[in-house]
């Protein structure tokens, strides 16, 4: 039975295995159950499931997942929580504990030799400094994937899920929203951890789209696009992408290219929908 939600058994584990937090980790481990359930609803695990955890800590959630998945890989990256996982985990015959690097680990070939290649739900309490990378690292490795749950800051969750023209469209907006579509499932607070961190969180799941969203030729020059529109936001989508570095289009051709999407040469970065960003790719790709 799953434990560890309760804080005293947390501490009491801690205390045990005088167990240092380590700050380049940025780990803070969950002691609430409402919050710890809220997330396997969110992820919708059932028996039938093939669960890879990203980043266990102590295994406060991976008993969850283990009681809920058919089978569960939890990869962890610091060695001192490994002997911790032994003993949290022990319980359990349907969890398996890597001490890697997620962002060097081969999954492809790990999920072809466990579940048959096919996709696996991801559920994670990512460190903050290292959320974004993790994800689209997920997303642009094609690993085969039903959905991705994660707790993770609660201004990066508003932020993928932001629409256009609103203050926490972006970049990552565009990229999560291309590979999926974004829920948030729960907020929060900072007392449902210990340590307890210095902002709110929040639960989002992802759910990974069975088809493209859009049309795009050119994936590459799509998100150079992204990128160079919101590098200077406060600069029109014309001067922005004129004066990136990545990008080699004169100003005459994206004025071209803008006016044949019917939109102003006025108009931002921010301004601009997915579907709009594409079929500007795919037109400034013909007027080269």
């Amino acid at each position: 039975m799953a434990k560890l939600g309760n804080p005293k058994n947390t501490i009491e584990i801690l205390n045990k295995y005088k167990f240092v937090f380590q700050k380049k980790f940025g780990q803070n481990f969950l002691i609430d159950t409402h919050v710890l359930d809220k997330i396997v609803k969110a992820a919708e695990i059932t028996k039938d499931d093939f669960v890879l955890e990203i980043g266990p800590g102590i295994g406060t959630l991976t008993q969850y997942l283990c009681e809920n998945a058919r089978e569960v890989i939890a990869v962890e990256i610091d060695k001192a929580l490994i002997p911790i996982l032994s003993e949290t985990l022990s319980e359990y015959q349907n969890v398996t504990v890597l001490n890697e690097d997620i962002l060097k680990i081969d999954l492809k070939t790990l999920i072809k030799e466990r579940n048959n290649g096919n996709p696996i739900k991801v559920v994670a309490n990512l460190p903050y400094y290292i959320t974004t990378p993790i994800i689209m690292d997920l997303f642009e490795r094609q690993i085969p994937l039903i959905n991705v749950t994660v707790m993770v800051q609660k201004e990066v969750a508003d932020r993928m899920q932001a629409s256009p023209g609103s203050k926490d469209y972006g970049a990552l907006s565009l990229a999560v929203q291309y590979y999926a579509k974004p829920y948030i499932a729960a907020n929060v607070p900072p007392n449902c951890f210990m340590p307890r961190p210095n902002v709110g969180s929040a639960v989002i799941r992802l759910l990974l789209h069975q088809d493209p969203p859009i049309i795009v030729k050119d994936e590459v020059l799509m998100f150079r696009l992204i990128r160079a529109s919101f590098n200077q936001r406060r600069k029109t989508l014309v001067n922005g992408l004129n004066n990136s570095p990545d990008l080699s289009f004169n100003k005459e051709v994206i004025m071209e290219a803008l006016h044949s999407l019917g939109l102003s040469e006025k108009i931002r970065g921010e301004a601009l929908s997915l579907n709009q960003f594409a079929s500007l790719a795919n037109r400034l790709s013909e007027l080269n």
